[in-house]
């Protein structure tokens, strides 16, 4: 996608929704203006993946299902300029190689220097509650060598519940913590060193968000393979 239609999509939907919904935002000056950097949030809307880069104060990349970059007709056109316009990258869910073509595209991004989404959860919430986070995200700041910057989002789930097809108005809170550096795990186990910087994330959304903790891992749709890495 092109920086400049990221500009004119971002210039049209962030004022918009601002004026909307009003979201209190707070954090801003946490996030890296330059260099490849991970947002890692909670999850509890499909609306998360908008506000998020509604909020940021830098072009943020999330992935998105193949299947929106694909549809015909005017509905097509409009669903795939939308997603196009919101820096999003297609992923086929479905394949058997989701896991590890979900960590490719990330991987790319943070390369690049860029900002990428990403939600350790793996999947929605759905009582609202945090779930313990898949290592996905640890992997990628030791691979690429950046920083993790915990995102808490409150109220999301109130704008869209899950199964909600319109948005609703309810206010909404974006907090964007201190960066988390990996370094300090670089030295460990591989596998010790992924599950001890994870669990820091967690801790540090969870301060954020305010959300009860849970001691599990959330339960996936099915055929989601790609979101067991936390993407």
């Amino acid at each position: 996608m092109s920086s400049r239609s990221y500009a004119i999509s971002h210039g049209v939907v962030a004022p918009l929704s601002k004026l909307l919904w009003r979201p209190i935002i707070t954090g801003t000056e946490n996030v890296p203006p330059h260099g490849g950097v991970l947002l890692a949030s909670n999850h509890l809307s499909f609306i998360d993946s908008f506000a998020i880069p509604i909020a940021a104060p830098r072009p943020v990349s999330f992935l998105a299902k193949s299947d929106y970059f694909t549809g015909t007709g005017v509905s097509g056109s409009i669903r795939r300029a939308f997603f196009e316009g919101t820096n999003a990258i297609p992923v086929n869910r479905h394949s058997s190689r989701a896991a590890q073509e979900s960590l490719d595209a990330a991987l790319v991004v943070l390369r690049e220097g860029r900002a990428f989404g990403i939600y350790p959860e793996g999947t929605r919430s759905r009582d609202g509650r945090l779930y313990k986070g898949r290592t996905g995200v640890a992997w990628l700041a030791l691979t690429a060598g950046v920083p993790i910057v915990p995102v808490g989002l409150i109220g999301t789930d109130k704008v869209q519940p899950i199964g909600g097809h319109f948005p609703r108005l309810a206010k909404v809170h974006v907090s964007f913590g201190r960066p988390i550096s990996p370094q300090a795990y670089a030295g460990m186990p591989s596998g010790k060193a992924r599950r001890m910087l994870t669990d820091e994330v967690m801790d540090a959304i969870a301060a954020l968000s305010g959300q009860e903790r849970v001691d599990a891992y959330n339960e996936l749709p099915p055929g989601s393979t790609g979101a067991a890495v936390g993407i």
